[in-house]
């Protein structure tokens, strides 16, 4: 990757004073352009090696533009701390109108990590295996990737290092790391190149950025930001897909239909057998941190099913302190400037702790997908991102539990009936929730390629009929206490 960059160019000190202004100039424009459109993202990934001119680069790009939608983050090596390596980089991710710069990026980690032999060959292809999904699903997200890489020879940075230390007043600038890593130059290229050569896509390819000379260095980056802004205004907005008429619905699989729904539990042997099963998950949830794990627990299911009442049933059983519980309802406008992803990845909880959601990710391919919120294209990609998704949960720790409480028409009609009668609960039945109703066989043939798509063997679906709420609400915790005995054990 590194050959074939253009090596050796030098820019005059007087072409750079003619080049400078109108390149400023664009800049600007791009981005206050972008910023009252607000269709897409720009997010610039600033790597290379030592010495090669990455600092004095950023500082440029944010003299150059304006910084106050230009957010740039530093990002250093990173600390496990139950959440998987990209979780950090989500914090940060700039919304639709602006620029993000990371100086370092989800490229760092790996890069040292197979440099210094703390990952193999089979590690190092996994993890930037994950990386090309996660750009790629940034990418039809809406995100403008710009991947930068600055290259100076050993040679060179050697003799940049010499001059800095000669001068008092830069050699500073030469730290002890920098001079250790010189001894690991030849290493950390060959590294570097087979990393920017499995990860330059299409949709994201790498720009290698010569360093040898600062005026040339610092016009080429600019132009390439510039570049990427352009991109980013060219790029059409995503139509509003046309409502889907009930009709088209497809033919159920039967899975939904196929449960028991005849299930009763009398009050006496609910409440013996519920104090039971709290006190079994007290007891686990206790184990969990102390085995280095966490919990996320997922509760779907139709109007009315009982998601309320078993998550209730559940933290009952929790210390405060462990857990946290994220009710998810219509992306709000910060929400709706991000990849839909991102506003679950700010709730993944840290090793000891839990996260329980009330509606979760999966809205994308059951409400956005029925409602007909979001295109075709990008339901259907969703399942992949979902899997792949929890998978880097539960590689770094995470318990995984996804429950469906499953209802029929006849119980929800008679408990919407009963909340419209109910003083103290008729704020929990709206005139979307009726709507809904008239839905029902395009979220069943949902909810059943939901299942079929996304039950994998790390997170299965848990399928709870649900018609019976204090039977429900045992094989909740029953079902959640098996899962963590199971993780408690390996």
């Amino acid at each position: 990757m590194f050959e074939s960059a253009e090596i050796g160019h030098v820019l005059s000190p007087r072409d750079y004073r003619r080049d400078l202004p109108d390149l400023r100039r664009d800049l600007l424009a791009a981005q206050y352009e972008l910023l009252h459109q607000g269709g897409r993202a720009v997010l610039v990934l600033v790597h290379g090696g030592d010495g090669a001119g990455k600092g004095e680069t950023v500082n440029l790009l944010n003299e150059w533009m304006d910084p106050r939608h230009l957010r740039t983050e530093a990002i250093g090596p990173g600390e496990h701390d139950g959440r998987p390596d990209v979780w950090r980089f989500w914090q940060v991710l700039p919304p639709k109108g602006h620029v993000g710069i990371l100086f370092g990026s989800w490229y760092t980690d790996p890069i040292a990590d197979r440099v210094a032999h703390r990952d193999d060959e089979d590690r190092f292809a996994h993890r930037l295996e994950r990386i090309r999904q996660f750009e790629r699903m940034l990418v039809a997200e809406g995100v403008v990737l710009l991947k930068l890489w600055f290259h100076l020879s050993k040679k060179a940075t050697r003799e940049r290092f010499k001059a800095l230390q000669a001068d008092p007043r830069t050699a500073w600038r030469v730290s002890r790391q920098d001079l250790q890593a010189l001894r690991h130059f030849d290493a950390r290229v060959r590294v570097a190149g087979d990393a920017l050569r499995l990860t330059s896509t299409g949709e994201a390819p790498w720009h290698v950025i010569d360093g040898s000379d600062a005026a040339w260095r610092s016009m080429t980056a600019g132009r390439q930001v510039l570049d990427a802004l352009r991109a980013a205004l060219a790029a059409p907005p995503s139509p509003t897909p046309p409502a889907l008429p009930a009709a088209e619905a497809e033919a159920s699989s039967g899975l939904l239909a196929a449960q028991s729904y005849q299930r009763r539990m009398g009050h006496r042997r609910y409440e013996s057998t519920l104090e039971e099963l709290q006190g079994r998950l007290n007891g686990l949830m206790r184990r969990l941190g102390a085995g280095r794990r966490s919990l996320v627990v997922v509760f779907e299911g139709m109007d009315a099913a009982g998601k309320g009442g078993s998550l209730r049933r559940v933290v009952q059983a929790m210390d405060a302190r462990q857990y946290r519980v994220v009710p998810i309802g219509p992306p709000n406008e910060n929400e709706r400037a991000q990849p839909y992803l991102w506003r679950f990845w700010r709730y993944i909880p840290r090793l000891g702790h839990a996260t329980l959601f009330d509606r979760s990710w999966y809205g994308r391919v059951l409400v956005e997908r029925v409602e007909r919120l979001c295109a075709e294209p990008d339901w259907r990609r969703a399942y992949a991102e979902i899997n792949d998704f929890e998978e880097q949960l539960v590689e770094a720790g995470a318990v995984v539990v996804k429950f469906w409480l499953a209802i029929t028409p006849e119980e929800q009609l008679r408990r919407f009936e009963h909340r419209s009668e109910t003083p103290h609960k008729v704020h929990k039945i709206t005139p979307e929730d009726w709507r809904n109703r008239e839905r029902w066989p395009d979220y069943e043939r949902a909810v059943e390629d939901m299942v079929d798509r996304t039950s994998t063997r790390i997170a299965p679906w848990h399928v709870v009929a649900s018609d019976n709420k204090r039977w429900t609400r045992l094989a909740v915790l029953r079902i959640l206490c098996e899962r963590l005995e199971q993780a408690v054990r390996d």
